[in-house]
Formats: structure tokens, sequence, C-alpha cells
């Protein structure tokens, strides 16, 4: 998952914890899933320990029970593999191109389409009241959890504290922990309720705790602001409320691909804005064809250079990255929503990269890998880690030198 409004942003069925507390039902608590990373289920650590310690001491100054307490922490422990994630986030490590191959394949459109479809009557009821439209909202859902199929697994108490604990954004996470407790205190949710990802974002649309509290919505009316259920619309509406608290203009486009004119040396960047009629102006005109929609002031972008995918972005393309303030994953979040109504892919080419391999020759080589019998993991066209352990696990067998770089020499070897 990412680091997110879960972060940086403005900011579970009911059960009442009254039988716990009495002690006449024994709580139900979040358990690690027995197929999360090692590095996902509670590891010993005194310090986390001690921290923990002081920690329920401060809560309890500021109105968390005792009960909810013992009822929250109950399973829980130090996770180190969410301080590992909190230093790898893929949204701001990987290039455009990587980046739009792992958020928003072929396949993921496929099956999104499908899902949007099936809520188009839900995302259409918030859309007419917040403003947000609905296929940005689809587009979130999307990213978040891939249409809420992978909401997450792993226990928020247990990310928050353990992030907390760390203190690189210590007092960012211990708020957000004091929140998920205010969660469980207030029955919004059983603490088993409370999973997600690695920094305790959860539900449909991957809200962190903060967020639930400010902008959390009973969009159903069955008396429960439940973003966890198999039904999404709660999920939808406190994501749309959150980001028409942000300041979503109803009606504005995010943005599109542009083809750049030839000899452009003007700004990019989103410091740097224009009028829409600047830009037309300047001979932008829309990548599909066609001129630009109105879009306000708008910014140029351009992550990969001018002779690649380049866009011009809105004003609710900055509300986006108040969700995730990652540029990739604003661009992503606008791809996947055109992809969702029907759009194709992105008509400039990304070209060869460094190794002089195209995405598609990626996949080739990552294919060619596992048809040989050395795992590249999903074809993708994204060089990892497991790609990697495989191309250097083919050079071995073949004695020829290990570096585990892509080429195409290799590439042609493999057939």
């Amino acid at each position: 998952m990412q680091l997110t409004r879960r972060h940086f942003g403005l900011g579970l069925a009911a059960a009442s914890l009254s039988g716990c507390v009495a002690g006449t039902t024994a709580p139900r608590v979040a358990r690690p899933d027995p197929t999360l990373d090692p590095g996902l289920r509670p590891q010993p650590n005194p310090a986390y320990d001690a921290w923990v310690a002081a920690f329920r001491e401060r809560a309890k100054a500021r109105g968390i029970t005792e009960a909810t307490l013992t009822a929250a922490f109950r399973g829980q422990g130090f996770l180190p593999g969410v301080i590992e994630r909190d230093r790898n986030q893929t949204e701001f490590k990987r290039s455009l191109e990587d980046y739009l191959a792992i958020v928003a394949p072929d396949e993921k459109v496929v099956f999104g389409r499908r899902a949007y479809a099936a809520q188009k009557r839900a995302l259409a009821q918030v859309e007419a009241r917040y403003g947000v439209s609905a296929d940005i909202l689809a587009a979130i859902w999307g990213l978040e959890s891939y249409f809420g199929t992978k909401r997450g697994k792993i226990p928020v108490i247990s990310a928050t504290s353990t992030l907390a604990w760390e203190g690189r954004r210590g007092r960012f996470f211990e708020a957000n922990l004091m929140d998920a407790l205010r969660i469980v205190q207030t029955g919004d949710a059983r603490p088993d309720q409370l999973v997600g990802s690695w920094a305790g974002a959860m539900g449909h649309t991957q809200l962190i705790p903060n967020a639930y509290q400010q902008h959390a919505v009973d969009f159903d009316g069955d008396g429960k602001r439940d973003i966890w259920s198999d039904d999404p619309i709660d999920a939808f509406a406190t994501t749309a409320r959150f980001l028409s608290n942000a300041g979503w203009r109803r009606g504005l486009p995010w943005g599109l691909e542009v083809r750049v004119p030839d000899g452009y040396s003007g700004p990019v960047g989103r410091s740097a804005r224009r009028s829409t009629s600047a830009w037309r102006d300047a001979g932008f005109r829309a990548a599909t064809g066609g001129g630009l929609p109105d879009l306000g002031n708008a910014a140029l972008l351009a992550p990969m250079g001018l002779d690649k995918p380049a866009f011009l972005v809105s004003h609710n393309f900055d509300m986006i990255l108040r969700y995730n303030p990652s540029e990739n994953y604003g661009l992503g979040v606008g791809y996947m929503a055109q992809r969702l109504g029907g759009g194709g892919p992105l008509r400039a080419d990304f070209g060869p990269d460094r190794h002089g391999l195209t995405l598609e020759d990626r996949k080739a080589l990552q294919r060619a890998l596992t048809r040989r019998g050395f795992d590249a993991g999903t074809p993708d066209g994204v060089i990892g880690k497991k790609t990697e352990a495989a191309i250097r696990a083919y050079q071995a067998a073949q004695g020829l030198p290990v570096d585990g770089i892509p080429s195409r020499a290799l590439l042609q070897r493999l057939g």
C-alpha cells in the first residue's frame, strides 16, 4: 500500500465493548493472517513493549478506557515489516511507466470495468451529493484495494503502534493509533475488523484512522459508518467527502494526456500554471486529437520527459494528491478513471528503457525466464527483485557473468 492521506491528508458491525468490559463475552481481536510475511506478524521487541506501556498511560489520560486498550492490544505486537515498507513506497520510487504497469495493467482495467458497472448506481448517488466524479472514485477504489478484493490483512493497532514507536513520524502515527482506539471505543468497529495496509489504512478506499474520524459517512443510513463491509458505498461516500472537504470542484476534469508541440521549451511542473487558453495558444492538443477541455489554470507534467507521455492537470489533480501526495499516484488515478470510462491506453510511447528494452520486451523476458524454470514473477514488464533474482539464477546456470541485469542479448538468448 501507499503512504498517503492515509498520512498527509486532511488529517467498525458496531458491537459495543460493554460486553467485553463486563467479561461476559470474549472480545474478537485482530489475529495476524498466517499467510503474511513473517515481518508482518508480531515479533518480540522489549523496547516496543516499553513504549506501548507508556503510550497506554497517555491514551488513558486522553479518555481511552482500560477496557478499550486491553481489547485493542490483545494479540498485537511489533511488526518489523511495516518499517521496511515505509522506506520503500512504490509510487515514490518507480518510474511512471513501471507504476502504471503495476497499478493499471490491462487485466485490472477489464476487471475494474465490471466492478465499476456493478457499483454504477451507488457511485452516481455519491457523486450527486459530493460532486466528485464517479470514475475518479472508482479509480481510487481500484488503486487502493483492487476494487475491494484486497483490503489488507495487517492489524491496524500493530502497524500504527510500530510506526509510532519507530519514531520517524512518531507523532503522526501515534495520533492515528489514538484514533484507531477511538474507533474501537465508540463501537464503530471491533478490534478484529481493524485490519488493512502496512501503514494502518483500512477498507475499500484505504483510509487511515485520522481521515476516518474526520470524514467517515453513514451514507446508506444503516447506523454504521462502515468502510469495511462488502458493500463499498460508505467508503465511496467517505472518500468523496474527504475530497470535497479538501476543495474538489464539481465538474472540473482532473486533466488529460496531451501532445506537446514541437520545440516547446516552456515551464513544466505543478508550480507553473497557465490558463487553458494559454496552453491552447501554445499549441497543446489532446493526445486523442482535438482541442483541450476547460481545465482552468493547469500545469504541465512530463515525469519522464517531454518526448514521453505528458499531461495537463487541473486543480482537481491537486485534490487527488491530498489523498496521496505522489504525482505518480495522481496520474495513476486519472489514467485508471479514463480507462474505466472506456478510454484506451496512453497515446505516447514510453520507449526503450536504459537497457534498450520496451515494456513488451521486459514482459517477454519475464515470460521466457519463467518458462525456462526461473520464476520471474508476474510478467508485468517491471524489473524488480524477483526478476533480477531469476536473471541471476539463469546466468549462473548458464555459466554467464552474474549481474542480474536485463538486456536485449539476454532476451535473444532466452528465445
